[in-house]
């Protein structure tokens, strides 16, 4: 089972840009935990981040036929993008929107989900625990399909 989890916009920053929100741990302990949880769930993933739309939609159309299904946290695409969810929609693959934050207790701009519309769960407000319950529930969802 292959899984691609994708980081979109700024979570580079992690540790850095405003850690009450987002917590003090950087970005190669989020890869280090999401890469754990997957070899503990017999799961090979490919993680991604980009700052750039194009390369995300470009990741997304990559996994078609290629991975069993994709874990993303498109961050500030999750308000703007219907790019991000046009392509996961074309590659109809199990997908699982996910965020450090809970982006409904936040400004009333961060309560619209595109990407969400083709995805199976949003997963919000948990930090990094939120990757592992997702990489769980598609692991599951495709083990029962």
């Amino acid at each position: 089972m292959k899984f691609l989890i994708i980081n979109g916009p700024n979570l580079n920053m992690l540790g850095i840009r405003e850690p009450d929100i987002y917590g003090k741990q950087d970005f190669k302990a989020l890869v280090a935990y999401i890469e754990q949880c997957c070899a503990e769930n017999g799961v090979e993933c490919k993680t991604f981040q980009s700052n750039h739309e194009g390369d995300i939609v470009d990741e997304i159309q990559a996994a078609y036929g290629v991975m069993d299904a994709i874990v993303i946290n498109p961050a500030a695409y999750t308000h703007t993008s219907v790019a991000i969810l046009d392509a996961l929609k074309a590659v109809a693959l199990p997908a699982v929107e996910v965020h450090l934050s809970d982006i409904y207790t936040r400004e009333e701009f961060r309560h619209v989900s595109y990407p969400s519309m083709a995805c199976l769960k949003s997963i919000y407000g948990k930090g990094f625990e939120g990757y592992k319950e997702a990489i769980e529930y598609l692991k599951k969802y495709i083990e029962e399909r």
